[in-house]
């Protein structure tokens, strides 16, 4: 629809939509979004299954819905758990996972594998030794069965750019000799086919698509079986389908091990989020939030202070306002360093709250903290500030989310219209308002500019990676590949591309300035990759977020979800950029002085590197 360009005044108009229908599809979420001002009426929305209205439509049922003994309840319990428990708890965590992924019967669809994690659990629990865990674990697998020899067998990738960490499976201390070759003989047999029952590939792109994971709902959070489900679920997901799983900064497996007694101790609703909250950060991927009813991130209340922050020079630092008449009666001007809040320095509430905010890199996790600083409950709080040298207290009035205008520096670009002329001969385009039907009347226009500004201290409105950068090259270039899972072997990536840039007519070749920071990420990441391909661009600014590649989403136990990059992202040569960023040629960050005297210093300094390779350029026709 977003093609369609469906804009202005106009009468009631019929518009359909058709879409391929994914087997083991439960969920179609369907609507109207409204982007920018104005009203949207929308009525009789209808959703047809090959002509048939949804609801005449016969419900396909899978194990998922025969198998319903746990339903009510998973029956598992246990007091606080011993060094033996948590050993016992890791060990099948791994065990449970690497068989949802490699036994054909699990991976085809024969059991309900959550309902399996609650059939063995008690005898695990109640192991007092290895060697009790290892007999409890096999014979569970003995009741699962041998695979059937496969024919044809799954074949391990050549040079994969992620290796699959199976290696465990061998460690006899670990497992015991039974279970160890047990889990050989279905690896050797592991499924084969390109889809499985619990994990697909999203059609044209290749990330993760996580299958049949019922999310239960909001009263399992005080089900300790359930909240060890949510736990291994996503443990395991991130073992065998998270691109990144090699530059996670702490160790996988002691991460399942750190976390075990985290979720076991977490018992109400509230602090379940909060558990899950805490072990997603460990991905060290942007991408990675949850998705919940309730806010799991410090500090805690539902009214802020209506002023825009940004970390500059590492102090949280007065941007902008963020209401037009509430934000100026708060006290605080635009520069001000916040200090403290309620007594309590901003640098300790940093370090306390760091553990609770998910992100690629520390500009990303500044730049999302600084969101929520001057969140509270909905009345005064009293801030010590910094206005130049002077240091002073602010009593200043929260208000609520609900009031504030979240667009206010959501992007750092310039404002006014999409294309603009800087000078009489250097003209600027931003990418948060651009659409890709106007890219031709934009390159029309440059053909006179002896310089261009890309702004992507946003992100894009539209994809236009190649409507936009293919008028920058002469010829095909390379700006990234990708990796992609690999189903027939769970926690493989194999290489995808290159990627490259076609060229388009009409030609620019003056210097093309690309504006990057703290704000840039995902797709912004991406589209930056492409354009600085072109070899008259450089990248001007501040580290990037680190996190790029399509999103795949978690179900989790609660009605919750997360997220992660789903696809690894590569420059041509293979470097990475996850939690590196985009690193720009031309390093500048904005000042606490700048932003007092309400200067773009990244702006600046690209105009001058512009005049400076204009310069040094032939003259142009």
């Amino acid at each position: 629809m977003q093609q369609r360009q469906i804009d202005g005044t106009r009468d009631w108009t019929e518009y359909r939509i058709e879409l391929p229908l994914a087997s083991g599809v439960r969920q179609l979420v369907f609507g109207a979004l409204l982007v920018g001002e104005g009203t949207v009426w929308a009525d009789d929305l209808r959703v047809l299954v090959d002509g048939v209205p949804l609801a005449n439509v016969p419900r396909l049922e899978t194990i998922i819905d025969k198998d319903r003994e746990f339903v009510s309840g998973s029956g598992v319990s246990a007091e606080t758990l011993s060094e033996q428990q948590i050993e016992n708890l890791a060990v099948l965590a791994r065990v449970w996972g690497f068989l949802k992924y490699h036994h054909p019967r699990v991976a085809g669809g024969e059991l309900h594998w959550d309902f399996e994690l609650f059939r063995v659990l008690p005898s695990v629990l109640a192991a007092s030794s290895a060697a009790e865990r290892n007999d409890a674990l096999l014979e569970w697998t003995r009741r699962l069965g041998e695979p059937t020899p496969c024919e044809p067998c799954a074949i391990a990738p050549s040079d994969p750019v992620l290796a699959a960490d199976v290696g465990w499976i061998e460690d006899e201390a670990l497992l015991g000799e039974g279970l160890s070759a047990y889990l050989r003989n279905v690896h050797r047999n592991r499924f084969a086919g390109d889809r499985q029952f619990y994990i697909d590939r999203a059609p044209g792109v290749g990330n993760a698509v996580f299958t049949n994971e019922p999310a239960y709902d909001a009263s399992v959070a005080t089900d300790l079986g359930f909240r060890l489900l949510a736990l291994i679920r996503y443990w395991n997901m991130v073992e065998y389908w998270f691109p990144y799983r090699d530059v996670i900064g702490t160790p996988w497996p002691q991460v399942l091990v750190d976390f075990i007694p985290v979720f076991a101790g977490a018992e109400t609703f509230q602090e379940y989020n909060i558990a899950l909250a805490r072990l997603i950060v460990t991905i060290d991927d942007t991408h990675a939030i949850l998705q919940t009813t309730v806010n799991p991130l410090p500090p805690y209340g539902e009214c802020l202070v209506p002023v825009a922050l940004r970390f500059v020079e590492d102090r949280a630092t007065v941007a902008g306002y963020r209401h037009a008449t509430k934000g100026p009666a708060s006290g605080l001007e635009t520069g001000d360093v916040i200090v403290a809040v309620d007594g309590a320095p901003v640098e300790r509430l940093v370090e306390e709250w760091r553990p609770y905010y998910p992100a690629s890199n520390e500009p990303a996790r500044l730049n999302r903290m600084a969101m929520f600083v001057l969140r509270g409950a909905c009345k005064s709080t009293e801030l010590r500030i910094r206005r130049g040298a002077r240091e002073l207290d602010v009593r200043a009035e929260r208000i609520p989310g609900a009031e504030i205008d979240y667009r206010v520096l959501a992007t750092h670009d310039k404002p006014g219209d999409t294309f603009q002329w800087l000078t009489d001969d250097v003209a600027y385009v931003k990418l948060s308002t651009i659409r890709q039907a106007d890219v031709p009347s934009y390159l029309e226009a440059l053909q006179r500019a002896s310089g261009l500004v890309v702004d992507i201290r946003n992100y894009p409105s539209e994809f236009v990676v190649f409507a936009l950068g293919g008028h920058f090259v002469r010829e095909p270039t390379p700006f990234a590949r990708f990796s992609g899972p690999d189903l027939a072997n769970p926690g493989a990536f194999a290489a995808i591309g290159p990627i490259s840039l076609q060229p388009l007519e009409p030609h620019y070749d003056g210097p093309i300035a690309i504006l990057v920071d703290e704000a840039t990420v995902s797709q912004a990441e991406y589209t930056a990759m492409a354009l600085r391909a072109s070899p008259n661009a450089f990248v001007v600014g501040s580290t990037t977020q680190g996190s790029d590649g399509n999103v795949s989403t978690l179900p989790l136990p609660g009605g919750l979800a997360s997220r992660f990059s789903g696809l690894g992202v590569f420059y041509p040569d293979g470097s990475p950029t996850q939690r590196i960023g985009i690193v720009p040629d031309v390093v500048v960050e904005p000042t606490i002085e700048g932003i007092r005297s309400g200067r773009d210093e990244v702006l600046e300094a690209a105009l001058r590197e512009i005049s400076a390779r204009a310069d040094q350029s032939p003259s142009r026709p």
